[in-house]
């Protein structure tokens, strides 16, 4: 990072980068190429609700990695991830202000929400912030608070609907397809012996938001062909499984694909996960679901 430059900075989780945040980071960017200045986000993580309450409930709609790609393919030029303690939750107005926006960063221009609130116990607001910004001789742009209102229901219609498994309304949301990023470990390889090999994906962030229980129609990449696919995400009730698994059949597709990290999207629900009388009931409905997907493909292809 050169801090020697100018740079316009926006501070927030933008957990989602949905189509609420991309309209705020949009202005970001263009701003700052108006002014000759670098575009900056400044993020926290882990989500301070992790650190001072322990509370582990919390599921996220990206990996912090994940997140950071979103914004830079947005435009933004710079990603500060600020690790969240309890050291940096007692830090004072004045010195976040003055060690990280002004010394650190060179911020001469921040774009914020009316209802921003910073410093030790969130005690100052925007007005503070404004107060700043003449001694240390930055300027700051207050985000409507119509646009900060479309980005928290964005960002709760999005949970909810993915908690429901309608992925299709969470990706009109999100403006792209939601995806999870997972490396293909071995499984107990049952789907082989119905003709139905699958890749069992291991996504090790804890705080990974997973759509609910189902089957849905999937696409990701692997070594830049595109491949579709179905994937379930369960416990396998058939054979009488416990634990969450997400494992996915893909079409047309015979590659040693194991410990091959994949981003897999998800885009369409096919139906809930049943528990079916024996393997080959499974097998059956698993036809059934691979006709309905390919016809859904083909609609996309069309």
């Amino acid at each position: 990072m050169n801090s020697k430059l100018a740079k316009v900075t926006t501070i927030g989780t933008f957990d989602g980068v949905h189509i609420g945040h991309q309209k705020i980071l949009k202005q970001v960017v263009q701003l700052a190429e108006a002014k000759g200045y670098i575009p900056v986000v400044l993020t926290l993580f882990p989500h301070p609700r992790m650190v001072l309450q322990k509370d582990d409930t919390i599921k996220l709609l990206n990996t912090i990695e994940e997140r950071i790609d979103l914004l830079k393919a947005i435009g933004i030029k710079e990603v500060i991830v600020k690790k969240f303690t309890k050291d940096f939750a007692n830090l004072s107005a004045k010195n976040y202000v003055k060690q990280i926006l002004v010394d650190e960063l060179n911020t001469k221009q921040i774009v914020i929400g009316y209802d921003h609130h910073f410093g030790k116990n969130r005690s100052a607001n925007i007005n503070d912030l404004k107060a700043f910004a003449k001694i240390y001789n930055f300027n700051v742009e207050e985000i409507s608070a119509q646009d900060i209102e479309n980005v928290t229901v964005s960002s709760t219609k999005i949970r909810t609907a993915l908690n429901e498994g309608q992925v299709a309304l969470a990706n009109s949301y999100l403006g792209y397809n939601f995806f999870i990023t997972g490396t293909v470990i071995k499984g107990k390889e049952l789907g082989r012996t119905i003709n139905f090999p699958t890749a069992n994906i291991s996504v090790t962030a804890t705080y990974k938001l997973i759509p609910s229980n189902g089957v849905y129609v999937v696409k990701s990449k692997f070594k830049d062909k595109t491949i579709f696919g179905m994937m379930n995400v369960g416990t396998n009730p058939t054979v009488d499984g416990k634990n969450q698994s997400i494992e996915v059949h893909f079409f047309n597709f015979n590659q040693d694909i194991y410990n091959a990290e994949l981003k897999i999207e998800f885009l369409k629900r096919l139906r809930s996960e049943e528990k079916f009388q024996n393997l080959n009931a499974l097998k059956i409905q698993l036809n059934k679901d691979m006709e309905n997907a390919t016809t859904y493909i083909k609609t996309l292809n069309a």
